[in-house]
């Protein structure tokens, strides 16, 4: 069984974990805004931080950092590197 490359949410990741967007499973408004921010399908993603509370991270997305509040991340379906 390969660890590696498995699945999970974009919440879930830690700093320095690195993924690819599977899908996006959020509200059509919500999708346009990770689209226009270049968060879409095959999208490598880096973890960079979390707040102190855990609530934003955030994410490395096509070289911009990008603070993005959990229960917005729960909708991302990733695949860890």
């Amino acid at each position: 069984m390969n660890v590696l490359n498995t699945y999970s949410t974009l919440d879930a990741l830690v700093p320095g974990e690195r993924a690819v967007v599977e899908r996006l499973y959020t509200a059509p408004s919500m999708r346009r805004r990770f689209q226009d921010i270049g968060l879409c399908e095959n999208t490598s993603v880096e973890c960079v931080g979390k707040s102190p509370f855990g609530d934003p991270s955030a994410y490395l997305i096509r070289g911009a950092v990008i603070a993005i509040r959990a229960c917005d991340c729960a909708g991302i379906k990733v695949k860890k590197e």
